[in-house]
């Protein structure tokens, strides 16, 4: 099995990814898995779902008036 570490801003171990492929394997060799993943499913709530709406209705309408993804992290850090 194929383990990829994931590490927060300060080296800290803070979870595991593994292959949808591996993913899939375990979940067939441990039923279990199966349960519990279809107990922690959740649904947005109705109002997420409208923020969402929206704001994909907005970019649609003006798909022009959007600002770049890693500048708007770049602004954000710099605030911090």
């Amino acid at each position: 099995m194929t383990l990829q570490f994931i590490y927060d801003n300060r080296g800290n171990t803070t979870g595991v990814f593994i292959s949808i492929e591996e993913w899939q394997s375990l979940k067939t060799k441990y039923t279990d898995l199966q349960k519990e993943e279809a107990e922690n499913r959740t649904e947005l709530a109705t109002w997420q779902k409208q923020v969402i709406d929206q704001r994909l209705s907005d970019y649609y309408n003006n798909p022009v008036d959007v600002t770049d993804f890693d500048r708007t992290l770049d602004d954000v850090e710099e605030r911090l």
